[in-house]
Order: structure tokens, then sequence, then C-alpha cells
């Protein structure tokens, strides 16, 4: 139960990094709700999955699944940069968080 809080955190935390693009690009109520929304959500579930996972590991789990969404969100639907190296170094947060989570 708790991985799935930490999982969903981390997939709430990439809205919220959206809603903080979309404030930049257009400061509106709507786009403000996404990024205050996204991250309250991210915050009480990051919150209530630590109550049984390690603190170290929840939050390196939570910040690469936010690192690595916004790395692919940038990619897909703002035309970021897909180089090779960028990719590879996305895949070595992917590789760092799991390592964390195996040996924690």
């Amino acid at each position: 139960m708790a991985w799935g809080l930490l999982i969903f955190a981390g997939m709430m935390e990439i809205i919220g990094v959206i809603g903080i693009k979309r404030v930049s690009e257009n400061n509106n109520l709507s786009n403000n709700l996404i990024l205050i929304g996204g991250f309250i959500i991210s915050f009480t579930l990051l919150s209530e999955a630590m109550k049984s996972i390690d603190l170290s590991t929840a939050y390196a789990v939570w910040t690469g699944i936010g690192t690595v969404g916004a790395a692919i969100i940038g990619i897909l639907l703002y035309k970021e940069s897909k180089s090779p190296l960028r990719l590879f170094c996305i895949a070595g947060v992917v590789c760092c968080v799991t390592g964390l989570k195996l040996l924690g």
C-alpha cells in the first residue's frame, strides 16, 4: 500500500511541475490549481508513505519519479532535447533510484 501511495505521489509531483510550466506561460486560476493541487496531493501522499518507508528511500524514489517524469514530459510535450546523453542521464536516475529501493 505504501509503495502505491509513493508512486502516485511521484506522479502527482509531475502534475505539479506541469502546473509550474503552465503558470510560467499563462498565470491564470486553472494553471495555479494544477500547480497547487498537484503538489498538495503529492506531499500528502509522500507523508503517508513515509509512515512505512524509510525517509531516504521514500524521498529518493519520489524525487526520482518527479525528475524522470518531468524530463519525459519536457521531451514529449515541450520539445526539449532528447539527445542520447540526456536519455542516458535519465536512465542513470532510474538505475540509481531502483538501486536505493533494492538495497534499502
